[in-house]
């Protein structure tokens, strides 16, 4: 913030003070109350370091007045933070006027009163900073940032005042000086300090010269230089001598090596404006790590390309880590552009800047995140492949007709499947697969790719692709375990996603903005041609496996079908192919367990027939002694009477 070079001189940053402390309590959400309190206490303790109180008890102190031999930079910055403290105060309280309607007088008032009191402290740091400019103990810049901030100020006190003429006049001076500024700023974070700052007074330049009735009153920079010119000599005491001394200070040269530090956004064909300094320090984090990975990436290619072939097979793994890792400075560096520019909520004139460079900054991110994760994916792939498993495979090639184990890796296999990888591999590669999808997902809703026709289709058509290549290496996943009807399922699925690609990128032209996630039509083709070796290659594992059927395990009660229709022809010996096969126990073999099986424990199977049977007869009833007749013998024979 501030500084001291030697012991005359000082540094006092107005502008770059009062934009930081606005952001980080409470104006960057329009809190003027919070902002109110901080400004409160960061004079008390200014007023306690320099000795500026008015003492203890009942006695009252004066202060010292400040003069030229004992001014500090603490001085300035607490008449700063006292016209800050007013400021805030007199916008709390308009704000408040309007929501009460009761008391909308008597706020708008004190209002008034406090903005005057602003008024009164900013033009003593004014006189205070002109004094140490005539004395050269501060630099042209300084005076004229102190300037700027006066007439601002100044300007809006007028145009609350409904003094649109002159506050017409101080606006426009202000807003030349800011231009002036970022111009010749020492760095980019100044220049869009500067930048800021005109934005904020832009909108009123243009409402008040829409009140005194002037054409084309939207064209803020004309309205500018017309008035600018007339009264800048006026308002600023020396204005001449303080751009002459600005411009003699260095300023240009430096102005020139610190716009090449940050380059322009530029975003199909127009350029992106950085109006936060907040955002200038993390953009060049980020272009300084994209130049590490430029740098990299051109280092390996280069090392590539002079390499032999078995010594680059045996340093492709090392040197992917290595790329794999140069990405996690920008994408930090990313993240943090991201979280800066995902706050703003005001409704400045950059507002809508500022939502365009968000998504762009996420726009970049998501892309070289997927850059990252494909990276990633190569990574795996050639680590899963070491040299004799592509020995293996080119012999097999040559002994079987089977395409799906030729060792045919398509760009590296990091975007159409690759080879036939280890299956512990597979799962890796399908959450990676599902993070590229998910970035890719988020791409497609953000605004600035859904304005732009061309990249919106490149982003489907890779998605597409993306999704095709998930479902064969989870096809792969699920045939590891012996599951083939999913895995086959999923082989359909990824058909279709290849029609979905292969359609988009016929109809659609080329983006230049999806450069980090390279697709053609040739790769679209290779990885169907690589689905269907893997589908045949499924269908004879699964009928090998249990014949086809769905069921895990194989039904050895049940033969195949094709011994059904087989034996209409032929008369085959089923006990021999099953001995042979492992499914059933040669007679040999049943002749030896039969002998070596005691008798005893042979028991015959018992009939389970009714009529086989030897049930005893039924025996007659017992004819009594005493011979009985007529009718009382035959009841009594019923009821068991005698």
């Amino acid at each position: 913030m501030m500084s001291k070079p030697d012991n005359n001189s000082i540094q006092f940053r107005a502008l770059q003070l009062a934009n930081q402390h606005r952001n980080a309590y409470g104006l960057r959400y329009n809190d003027f109350t919070r902002y109110r309190k901080h400004c409160g206490n960061r004079t008390h303790r200014l007023r306690s370091s320099l000795k500026m109180t008015h003492g203890k008890g009942r006695d009252f102190k004066k202060l010292p007045p400040i003069t030229l031999e004992n001014i500090k930079p603490g001085h300035l910055e607490l008449l700063l933070f006292e016209t800050e403290r007013a400021w805030a105060y007199s916008q709390d309280l308009y704000t408040a006027s309007i929501q009460n309607k009761k008391h909308e007088t008597k706020l708008r008032h004190i209002a008034t009163g406090r903005f005057r009191r602003a008024i009164h402290w900013c033009t003593q740091l004014l006189s205070h900073c002109q004094a140490l400019h005539a004395a050269q103990r501060i630099s042209a810049e300084n005076l004229l940032e102190v300037n700027a901030y006066t007439l601002m100020l100044s300007g809006r006190f007028l145009r609350f005042r409904n003094e649109y003429e002159d506050a017409l006049d101080q606006l426009c001076v202000a807003r030349d000086i800011l231009d002036l500024l970022a111009d010749c700023a020492e760095s980019s974070k100044d220049q869009a300090l500067a930048t800021l700052f005109s934005d904020e007074i832009s909108p009123e330049i243009r409402y008040c010269a829409h009140q005194l009735g002037q054409k084309d009153s939207y064209d803020i920079d004309r309205v500018v230089k017309e008035v600018a010119p007339k009264r800048r000599d006026a308002l600023v005491d020396g204005y001449a001598g303080l751009v002459k001394r600005l411009r003699t200070e260095g300023h240009g040269d430096a102005t020139i090596q610190g716009r090449k530090r940050l380059q322009e956004l530029v975003w199909e064909g127009q350029r992106i404006p950085v109006r936060n300094p907040e955002l200038v320090g993390v953009l060049l984090r980020v272009q300084d790590a994209e130049g590490t990975l430029k740098a990299k990436t051109s280092t390996d290619e280069k090392e590539d390309a002079d390499a032999e072939v078995k010594q680059q097979g045996k340093k492709r793994h090392h040197k992917t880590r290595k790329g794999v890792a140069a990405f996690d400075a920008i994408l930090a560096a990313l993240s943090d552009a991201e979280e800066a520019t995902g706050g703003s909520t005001t409704s400045s004139p950059s507002s809508r800047d500022i939502h365009f460079l968000h998504d762009y900054i996420v726009y970049n991110l998501l892309s070289r995140r997927v850059e990252r994760d494909l990276t990633l994916i190569s990574a795996l792939i050639s680590s899963s492949q070491s040299p004799r498993k592509h020995t293996e495979k080119s012999t097999s090639k040559k002994d079987s007709k089977d395409p799906a184990g030729a060792g045919e890796d398509v760009d590296d296999g990091a975007r159409r499947g690759g080879d036939l990888t280890d299956a512990r591999v597979n799962p890796a590669i399908v959450k990676l697969l599902d993070t590229v999808v998910q970035s890719l997902e988020h791409m497609r809703s953000l605004s600035i790719v859904e304005e732009a026709p061309d990249l919106a289709t490149a982003v489907e058509a890779r998605l597409a692709f993306t999704k095709s290549r998930r479902c064969v290496y989870l096809a792969r996943s699920y045939a590891a375990v012996k599951q083939y009807a999913q895995a086959l399922a999923l082989c359909q699925r990824s058909h279709i996603y290849i029609r979905e690609a292969s359609s988009t990128l016929s109809v659609s032209s080329p983006a230049p903005h999806a450069s980090f996630y390279p697709l053609t039509l040739t790769e679209v083709n290779s990885l169907e041609q690589l689905l269907l070796n893997d589908e045949e290659r499924l269908k004879r594992d699964w009928f090998a496996y249990n014949g086809g059927t769905p069921t895990a395990r194989r039904d050895t009660s049940k033969k195949p079908l094709f011994f059904d229709i087989a034996l209409n022809h032929v008369l085959l010996d089923i006990e021999r192919l099953q001995e042979r096969a492992g499914l059933a126990v040669s007679p040999k073999r049943n002749e030896k367990v039969a002998q070596e099986t005691p008798r005893a424990t042979v028991t015959p199977v018992a009939k389970a027939k009714m009529e086989e049977i030897e049930r005893p007869a039924t025996p007659e009833p017992a004819v009594s002694s005493r011979a009985g007749g007529g009718l009382s013998s035959l009841l009594g024979g019923w009821w068991g009477r005698k």
